[in-house]
């Protein structure tokens, strides 16, 4: 089997025509058409970075240009202003050589990019405590007044728990939509002793003061605590990190984020990981509320287990891919629903596909996980959801339907699924692709990106996504803007979408499942900190 990887060096370091069209090199498979979206859809660009940047250790293979991991937030007092934020110049060892945002307008038909001093790379050796090579996680959000809040992990030095390794919580602010950037303010900064990681923000839609922070803090192999701060004055100030929630020292959560529905709740959604006497682990996505701006919380209260096993490609030999399987993503409506969705495997036996279940009281209750995806059989990975002012859902994901034979390419497409009645029927529509997901950057498998962006403005869904693309030269992955909903309308004009019913599982989950679950949670958790089974084996907590 050909080295996709070495494949794609070669690309990067000659001229297009050295490596023909296309983006696996060579011919296309019979049948696929690999289909770059519109240049004009293209929000991404070069980035010039600092001096300091190129003295800086490496972390790995370097892709540059790869621009990873987007997500999106639009301004509930202006539908025209949406604000963007990736990752650009990934490293395979972990982050990126900075974090860029993007602005936009006019309803995201144009973007102007921009940068803040998150790592050396972009001005942060000028700033106090600024001392990060690398940044990643990117998250943005916009309160009622416009503000915009932009949060990301920094990190310096070696693997988490190595000697000089460093981790940090950081925001920004822009007052003036995304445009500029205030320095950004460090919530908490931990050495070797702790990894803090994957965090999100979100400003209270009902209280422009209000702006929530929320991450995991690994302090141990298998203890992780979900940290919390807040600013309770539009972001002048930020109240001290602390313990959001606490399962004890063979509990970790993972993939926190928070949702507010009209009556001011805050709902916190995460993956709760549990290590088991036999070192098995298992998975659940887990609420946590609160009724007081984030002062106290509620006990958990499990939504459904998460038994998503991760995607991989197919075919023999085929690489891992680097998904979303353990950060589930929620939505709130405007008639107060919460939506829920996450990766999971127990649908179908040893395929991951996207799971929705529904709340109507406020988190307090769920209903049961249901299938949304349209092609059931093929792996479906890396959703995320938000809600139309109409009520409409809307859930983007990837999946591989498209796949060939052809063991150097890996055709891979991005769809909208949109809902009108609460999820129990569903109507998709391709939003992008096929694409060559084979020549994705390789960190720890093929990697677009944990989470990617989606934003309800006005009566359209805007996906914002990355993808590979061949032209005008190989770039590893490139960010894009689409709005989704004109495009469905189209199709379902022309009968190319299709609508189709929710389905429940079929059965209750297997001990294969399980097993197939506690595979993907340690491959995660490696991911994140290299090394940790053999941590999670000497552990003194074991």
């Amino acid at each position: 089997m050909i080295d996709r990887r070495l494949l794609l060096s070669a690309c990067v370091s000659s001229v297009l025509a050295a490596c023909g069209g296309s983006a696996g090199g060579g011919a296309q498979p019979p049948g696929i058409v690999f289909v770059d979206p519109p240049v004009t859809a293209r929000v991404s660009g070069p980035l010039t970075t600092d001096a300091a940047c190129a003295l800086l250790p490496r972390a790995g293979d370097l892709y540059p240009n790869a621009k990873v991991e987007p997500q999106v937030a639009v301004n509930p007092g202006n539908p025209a202003n949406l604000v963007g934020a990736w990752q650009q110049n990934r490293w395979s060892g972990g982050g990126a050589q900075a974090v860029v945002a993007a602005a936009s307008f006019d309803g995201g038909q144009t973007w102007t990019r921009s940068t803040a001093p998150f790592s050396i790379c972009t001005g942060g050796a000028a700033v106090n405590g600024g001392d990060f090579e690398r940044a990643t996680d990117p998250w943005v959000t916009i309160a009622p007044d416009g503000a915009v809040y932009w949060m990301a992990l920094t990190v310096t030095g070696g693997a988490a728990f190595t000697t000089g390794s460093a981790s940090a919580m950081r925001v920004a602010r822009s007052p003036d939509g995304g445009r500029t950037w205030e320095r950004p303010i460090t919530l908490i900064r931990d050495g070797a002793t702790a990894f803090n990681d994957k965090n999100t923000i979100t400003a209270d839609p009902t209280d422009a003061r209000f702006v929530y922070a929320v991450w995991d803090r690994l302090q141990g192999a298998t203890w992780g605590p979900t940290w919390f701060a807040r600013t309770t004055d539009g972001g002048a100030s930020w109240e001290p990190a602390r313990v959001l929630y606490d399962g004890g020292s063979t509990v970790q959560t993972l993939g926190n984020v928070i949702a507010v529905p009209p009556n001011g709740t805050l709902v916190n959604v995460f993956s709760r990981i549990t290590t088991q006497s036999n070192n098995a682990l298992s998975a659940e996505v887990t609420v946590v509320r609160s009724v007081d701006k984030g002062v106290n919380w509620s006990a958990p209260i499990k939504i459904a287990d998460n038994l998503a096993g991760g995607a991989r490609d197919p075919d023999p030999g085929g690489l891992a891919i680097r998904d979303g399987s353990l950060l589930p993503q929620v939505a709130a409506a405007p008639n107060g629903d919460l939506y829920v969705v996450w990766q999971d495997g127990r649908f179908v036996s040893g395929v991951d596909g996207i799971a929705f279940a529904r709340s109507t009281d406020g988190g307090l209750t769920w209903s049961a996980p249901v299938q949304i995806n349209a092609v059931p059989n093929v792996q479906a990975f890396t959703p995320q959801v938000s809600v139309l002012t109409d009520g409409t859902i809307g859930v983007t994901y990837f999946d591989l339907r498209s796949n060939t034979p052809d063991l150097n390419t890996l055709p891979a497409e991005q769809w909208l699924t949109r809902s009108r009645d609460g999820g129990n029927t569903w109507r998709e529509t391709r939003v992008a692709g096929p694409f060559d997901l084979a020549i994705a950057p390789n960190a720890r498998g093929l990697f677009l990106g944990d989470y990617q962006g989606l934003a309800a403005t006005g009566s359209r869904f805007v996906s914002f996504f990355a993808q590979t693309t061949r032209a005008p030269v190989p770039n590893p992955s490139d960010v894009y803007a689409l709005a989704v909903t004109p495009v469905a309308q189209a199709q379902a004009a022309a009968g190319t979408s299709r609508a189709y019913r929710a389905q429940p599982a079929g059965a209750p989950p297997t001990d294969a499942m399980r097993a197939r679950a506690s595979t993907n949670i340690v491959r995660v958790l490696e991911r994140r900190v290299p090394g940790w089974s053999d941590r999670m084996r000497s552990s003194p907590s074991r």
